[in-house]
C-alpha cells in the first residue's frame, strides 16, 4: 500500500506485538498512514512492507498527527515518551499520544502533565479484546483525557475500536477502569485453569468441558476465550503469564494504597507468580493449569493446533 493511498492523517505506532500489529493493520485498512516501530526487526520489517512506509522515527514524528503506544508497561511507556529517543521531543505541538498499555492510573496522570508543556495531548486509552479483535478493529478502549485529545485521536480510535468508553476529561480514569477489568480477567483465567484441572482429575473430557460449560451459568468470557487453548494444548503466548503478574500486581498495589484487601485477586496473583517462577512466564496465561498437572499428576490435553 503506497503512502498516496492514505487519507493524509499520519500516526506513529510503537509496539508491533500481537495487539499492536493488529491495531496497525486496522489503521491501514481505515486509510491512515502508519509508521510502525518495534524492537523486533522482523515484526517491524513485515509491518513496514504492509504499510508501504520505511522512514526514521525522526522523519515519521515530524509529520505525525499522533502516536499510538502499544507497549507492555509504564516503564516502556515512559521510555517511549521521554527516553533517549523519546516522542515528547519529536512530535509536533497539537499531536496526541494514545497510550494503550495497562499502567497505574497515577502514572497516566504524570505522563499527561509532563506532555502538556510541550503542547502534546495525552489520551489515557488502555485496550481490551485480544489480538484477533485488534486485527478486526473491534477492540474496547477505556479512554480518558482532554476533549482536544479525543478530537485528535478520533480517526485512530474509530479504526481500532468497536467501542470507546469516554470516562473523563483527564488522564487516570481510563487506567483505573482497566485495572478493574484486569482484576476480573486475571481471576477468571486462574479460575478457568482450576476448573479444567478439576474436571480432568475426574476423567471429564476437555472437549466436553468446552461443549457444556459455555452454555451453563458458570461460564465467563475468559473461560470461553481461554478454555479452547487448554483443550488444544496451546500454550503459545497469545497473552503471557507474566502479563498477569504485572497487571494483578498493579491491582493489588493500588488496593493497598486504598487500604482495601482483595483476597481473591491476591490468590490469583499468587498462581501467576508461581507459574512464572516455574519457568512458565513467557507461555500463554492458561499455562497456570500446568501447576495443577505438576502437583497432582493429571494429564493435560496434547498439542492439537495448526502452527501459523
Amino acid at each position: 500500500m503506497s503512502a498516496e493511498a492514505h487519507s493524509g492523517r499520519r500516526f506513529v505506532l510503537i509496539g508491533l506485538g500481537a495487539m499492536g500489529y493488529g491495531i496497525g493493520l486496522s489503521l491501514l485498512r481505515a486509510g491512515l498512514a502508519v509508521d510502525g516501530f518495534d524492537l523486533n526487526p522482523d515484526a517491524q520489517k513485515r509491518f513496514r512492507a504492509e504499510a508501504g512506509l520505511d522512514r526514521s522515527l525522526e522523519e515519521a514524528c515530524g509529520e505525525a498527527d499522533g502516536a499510538i503506544l502499544v507497549v507492555v508497561n509504564a516503564a516502556q511507556t515512559e521510555d517511549a515518551l521521554f527516553g533517549a529517543h523519546g516522542l515528547a521531543d519529536r512530535l509536533k505541538p497539537g499531536a496526541v499520544v494514545i497510550s494503550c498499555a495497562t499502567i497505574d492510573a497515577q502514572k497516566a496522570v504524570e505522563f499527561e502533565a509532563r506532555l502538556a508543556p510541550k503542547g502534546i495531548f495525552y489520551l489515557d486509552a488502555p485496550i481490551s479484546g485480544g489480538s484477533a479483535r485488534a486485527a478486526k478493529g473491534q477492540l474496547s478502549v477505556m479512554a480518558s483525557g482532554r476533549p482536544d485529545a479525543f478530537r485528535q485521536a478520533e480517526l485512530a480510535l474509530d479504526a481500532m475500536a468497536e467501542t470507546v468508553f469516554r470516562l473523563g476529561d483527564r488522564a487516570g480514569p481510563g487506567s483505573a477502569m482497566k485495572s478493574v477489568n484486569q482484576l476480573l480477567a486475571g481471576i477468571h483465567i486462574a479460575a478457568t485453569a482450576e476448573a479444567f484441572a478439576f474436571g480432568l482429575a475426574q476423567g471429564v473430557d476437555a472437549d466436553q468441558i468446552m461443549q457444556v460449560i459455555p452454555r451453563c451459568a458458570g461460564s465467563s468470557w475468559m473461560f470461553e476465550n481461554r478454555g479452547p487453548y487448554i483443550a488444544a494444548g496451546d500454550y503459545r503466548p497469545h497473552s503471557a503469564v507474566d502479563i498477569f503478574v504485572k497487571d494483578l500486581g498493579i491491582v493489588t498495589d493500588t488496593a493497598k494504597g486504598a487500604s482495601l484487601d482483595l483476597p481473591v485477586a491476591a490468590a490469583a496473583l499468587a498462581r501467576f507468580k508461581e507459574a512464572s517462577s516455574n519457568g512458565l512466564g513467557r507461555e500463554g496465561d492458561v499455562a497456570v493449569v500446568k501447576l495443577y498437572a505438576q502437583a497432582s499428576g493429571i494429564g493435560l490435553p496434547p498439542k492439537r493446533y495448526e502452527e501459523n
